[in-house]
């Protein structure tokens, strides 16, 4: 299987028309400053920019991604600037609800697991009534309530799946709203950086 069907997970790939007869000096001279960040390394030739990122602030306005290739090809229209950014982040942010599925899953099998011999270990007690003191009785004090059936305080400390399956939701939502809002906002901040829009 091509890696391609599956590295959208963490790729964002898109395009940017430019403005007729801009060269490539002047789009990546405008572009300059995204790449003048701390922890950002960047290498340029002729009409491909090629950067890292390591260790980058939370300031810098592309840290969530740790690299990319920015280049210019001609297009039906006119000069294009393709974009092919990488991002961890968005990686983790995919394959953390399946971890916190998978603590979901193992809590389960545990339960089922402890549950039988749970079961075998318990001494079969015959429900008794507790006996009420005279003196209770000739005040006309209700009588005491019936011991609790056994096994049910027992259920309620059995592990409980829920707490990973709200965490798995959560950073399901995250990864979603993450790569479709960054795919929007880096297309956004190269138009306003490019075309001075």
């Amino acid at each position: 299987m091509s890696s391609r069907f599956i590295d959208w997970i963490w790729n964002i790939r898109g395009s940017l028309a430019l403005a007729p007869g801009q060269s490539s000096d002047e789009v990546f001279s405008r572009l300059d400053p995204l790449f003048r960040q701390a922890g950002t390394s960047h290498d340029r030739t002729n009409d491909t920019l090629t950067f890292r990122k390591k260790d980058q602030a939370a300031q810098d306005k592309m840290s969530i991604f740790d690299g990319g290739v920015l280049r210019i090809q001609e297009g039906e229209g006119g000069p294009v600037l393709r974009y092919h950014l990488t991002s961890r982040t968005l990686l983790l942010c995919f394959l953390a609800p399946l971890l916190f599925l998978s603590f979901a899953g193992l809590t389960v099998a545990l339960g089922n697991l402890a549950k039988p011999s749970a079961e075998a270990k318990k001494p079969e007690k015959k429900e008794v009534a507790l006996p009420q003191n005279p003196i209770d009785k000739a005040l006309g004090a209700p009588a005491p309530e019936k011991p609790k059936k056994p096994g049910k305080a027992e259920d309620d400390k059995k592990p409980s799946p829920t707490a990973s399956y709200v965490f798995a939701a959560i950073f399901a939502a995250l990864y979603a709203a993450g790569r479709i809002l960054e795919d929007r906002l880096v297309k956004a901040l190269l138009k306003k950086r490019v075309l001075g829009l």
